[in-house]
């Protein structure tokens, strides 16, 4: 008898993988309380993120209709301006404010990310719902919705990323934002389980976004708004599935055709933990200073360094950066550094200038900042070396660290010591700490774009838990409107 050649074409339930999730989103009670406290922070530096953003013509020159002059009655509004547009659009355009500076929250495991990205799809699709439902007399969502979305999404994308390096196969950490934001924006526009799973397939088998933009000798400000593209597609995605378009339950396991053979060298998803609310209860906050996460105690080292050193910059003869595996991979590298994003991911850049400067600021990137000759004479007398401790406890579940020492020598024979730190200010062991320097970021960042009353109204509110989750979605997105 002969074989046959033909594909069966017999549907398969949708991937487990799919169906997970789905339930998550669907079902799960998010009842912690450290959750809820942890992500109404993360909302308030998402928001201070992408006002301070506006000040940056580059940011603002993607912002806006696609088509000039289109309008979109009862769309969604995009903070600090005066646009309201489609949800897509507009997810796009609070998407690429928030992840602008690289200064908002950070996830880093097996794959990094910054699941606050996700939050430039869930803040629009929310105010598009509420004002609509506005318009046919029923409820707004409130900002309770908002925080548990958020909560959901930060999990998805953090569970993934856990056991799954995206980036070891070439694929940008975006696609998680993607998948994530299509999962709770299908929620929140009211679909079920069933569409859950749909939208969820659709992310999986779209084109994903290659980490090109991200490396030497590539590096360019794509990487500041490929977030934004990921929650609006997203998004678009969502709204499609709302439309009735069918998924496909195979997405992710369909022999040769599905995403783990394309694109995952045929190997399945590991899952270390059930999804619950342990990402937003151990995020990353960058609470002092807009750096590449894995430079963050790396820069917290060479700013307590920066007294020793500041007048003996002539004297000195070599530096060593001690560091974890990741961040050699992605942040480590010599030679000329092309624009502001090659420079925000540049370890050796960032430390350089918390030596020279004593601080380091979104300005610090610019063109102008990096024509001081010291920067690049310091660069050049660095070494960079894994501690595989490091490397290990990066990994650990338990510790989450992220290592770094600087120690810097002299032609006197004399160095400064080895100056170490395992857990950044914004580290979970260091909540309280971290808190009030996030609040002060706050005030900061939202004094450069709003008025004074409404700066101290929008701090007013988020430093009352109960009024904010309770606070109309609409309502709080018109705090942010200028006018």
């Amino acid at each position: 008898m002969s074989q046959s050649t033909a594909d069966s074409n017999i549907r398969p339930p949708p991937d487990r993988e799919l169906v997970e999730i789905a339930n998550y989103v669907a079902d799960y009670d998010v009842s912690s309380e450290e959750a809820f406290e942890t992500a109404r922070l993360c909302l308030m530096d998402s928001m201070g993120c992408a006002l301070l953003a506006l000040n940056h013509p580059e940011c603002g020159r993607l912002l806006g209709p696609v088509a000039p002059g289109a309008t979109t009655p009862l769309g969604a509004r995009v903070p600090g301006t005066s646009y309201v547009l489609d949800p897509v659009k507009a997810a796009f355009d609070l998407g690429c404010m928030i992840r602008w500076l690289d200064f908002n929250d950070t996830w880093l495991a097996a794959e990094w990310g910054h699941p606050s990205d996700n939050l430039g799809g869930i803040l629009p699709v929310a105010d598009y719902i509420s004002r609509h439902n506005i318009a046919g007399g029923r409820a707004p969502l409130a900002m309770s919705d908002v925080l548990r979305a958020m909560i959901k999404a930060y999990e998805i994308q953090g569970v993934l990323a856990l056991e799954n390096s995206f980036n070891r196969v070439g694929l940008d950490h975006v696609v998680l934002v993607k998948v994530a934001t299509a999962a709770v924006a299908t929620s929140l526009l009211g679909g079920g389980r069933d569409q859950i799973v749909d939208s969820l397939s659709q992310a999986w088998i779209d084109g994903q976004s290659l980490r090109t933009y991200r490396h030497a000798p590539n590096t360019g400000p794509r990487k500041s708004w490929a977030a934004g593209d990921a929650a609006s597609r997203g998004v678009w995605l969502a709204l499609m599935t709302m439309r009735g378009e069918p998924g496909y339950p195979g997405a992710l396991t369909a022999r040769k055709w599905g995403f783990y053979d394309v694109s995952f060298r045929g190997l399945p998803f590991r899952f270390q933990r059930p999804f619950g609310s342990y990402v937003m209860e151990n995020i990353l906050f960058k609470a002092s200073f807009p750096a590449e996460f894995h430079a963050q105690t790396a820069v917290e080292c060479a700013l307590s360094l920066h007294e020793r050193v500041r007048d003996r910059l002539d004297q000195v003869s070599r530096i060593v950066l001690t560091t974890q595996e990741s961040a050699i991979r992605i942040i480590s590298k010599t030679g000329p550094l092309h624009n502001p994003a090659d420079r925000d991911h540049c370890l050796q850049y960032m430390v350089a200038v918390a030596l020279v400067r004593g601080s380091l600021t979104a300005d610090d990137y610019s063109d102008e900042a990096a024509a001081d000759s010291r920067l690049d004479m310091l660069r050049e007398l660095m070494s960079v070396e894994e501690d595989p401790l490091y490397s290990r406890d990066y990994l650990d579940p338990a510790k989450r660290s992220i290592g770094n020492s600087v120690q810097v020598f002299f032609k006197d024979g004399s160095d400064s010591g080895k100056v170490k730190l395992e857990y950044p200010v914004g580290h979970r062991r260091r909540r309280e700490e971290g808190i009030p320097l996030l609040q002060k970021k706050f005030r900061h960042n939202s004094a450069s774009r709003l008025a004074e009353r409404q700066a101290e109204e929008v701090a007013g509110l988020f430093s009352d838990h109960e009024k904010l989750l309770a606070t109309p979605v609409n309502r709080f997105v018109e705090l942010f409107i200028p006018g």
